[in-house]
């Protein structure tokens, strides 16, 4: 095992720990305190490779757009905000053709009318994407596809290790107490409306932000963050200018200065900030789908061509063919 795969599964279940511990307490922390810095960091990232767009006007747009959906109070519209944006960057950098474009283009539409009609979907989907989406199932492709890519079996069973870790909380629920109340109010104020979208999700009525679902939360973003700060060798993202690398370390303490000076205000510009982001890395998630799709294809293909080539009867050998092979 590599030193860096190491120092991964230790960060995984440090953070597996600390989520059965202190849920509600790491919750908020990880937020605030990691956030910034995950923010700052991969923007500065993505703008180094033009977001994945081929302008980088269009990244401006979708920053602008963040900042709208913010202050969005209409959970719909909300909801509505981050699909479109997600489906826009999807045509602009997942698509090879026009033909492409326009058939996810309809079953776009087509989606849209049926959460429509449904009338809590849009507000479900607003909730759960820059939320549960993008910080476990993003994360859990990017994962899926470095270890595919890599051919590593420790990483696979990275993968493997997240995904128990999961199941271990869902299933064995921590029974931590809040040891400092203001902070699961603050975490109930951000992350309250999880639970029950979560319920209208899968049908399970009277879902709430209790500790299985804190602490799940706890553990997705916490490792989020420290995926992409172990990822520096691989990734590159501290490769910037030294002027530019300090000018994000001294914005991310004083977003986390701010959040906790004036908790009103912090709130409002860290969801901002956390929005733009997102909304920045939607192009990366399109791409990363697509070539996890093609992976998949790829295999799939693979294997049905080994099971046919298997099955398929050995030719039998003619006469002639028989009397020229006999010994002399």
């Amino acid at each position: 095992m590599r030193s860096n795969d190491a120092i991964h599964l230790g960060l995984m279940l440090l953070a597996l720990a600390a989520a059965y511990l202190v849920p509600f307490e790491l919750l908020l922390l990880a937020y605030v305190v990691l956030g910034p810095a995950h923010y700052f960091t991969e923007i500065s990232w993505l703008h180094d490779r033009s977001y994945y767009l081929p302008h980088r006007g269009i990244a401006l747009v979708l920053a602008i757009v963040a900042v709208v959906a913010a202050l969005i109070d209409n959970a719909s519209w909300f909801g509505f905000a981050m699909w479109a944006a997600l489906i826009v960057c999807a045509m602009l950098a997942a698509t090879a053709t026009a033909i492409e474009s326009m058939l996810l283009f309809m079953v776009a539409i087509a989606l849209s009318a049926i959460m429509y009609s449904s009338g809590s979907s849009l507000a479900v989907i607003g909730i759960l994407i820059p939320t549960l989406i993008h910080v476990s199932l993003f994360t859990l492709i990017f994962m899926v596809l470095g270890a595919y890519r890599s051919g590593s079996r420790v990483q696979a069973a990275l993968v493997v290790v997240y995904l128990a870790a999961i199941a271990a909380i869902v299933l064995l629920p921590p029974t931590a107490e809040i040891r400092i109340a203001s902070f699961a109010r603050v975490g109930q104020d951000y992350f309250g409306n999880v639970g029950p979208a979560l319920g209208r999700l899968f049908g399970v009525p009277g879902l709430v932000l209790d500790t299985r679902l804190t602490s799940l939360l706890a553990f997705v973003y916490t490792y989020h963050y420290l995926n992409w700060f172990i990822k520096a060798d691989v990734i590159r993202w501290t490769e910037v200018p030294k002027a530019r690398l300090a000018a994000m370390a001294a914005a991310s303490a004083a977003s986390t200065a701010l959040y906790f000076y004036d908790y009103a205000f912090g709130f409002t510009f860290l969801l901002a900030l956390s929005l733009i982001h997102i909304l920045l890395e939607f192009p990366l998630n399109s791409l990363a789908l697509r070539q996890l799709g093609a992976a998949m294809q790829s295999e799939v293909r693979a294997f049905h061509a080994a099971r046919t080539a298997t099955a398929a009867p050995r030719p039998a050998k003619s006469r002639a063919s028989k009397r020229t092979t006999r010994p002399r």
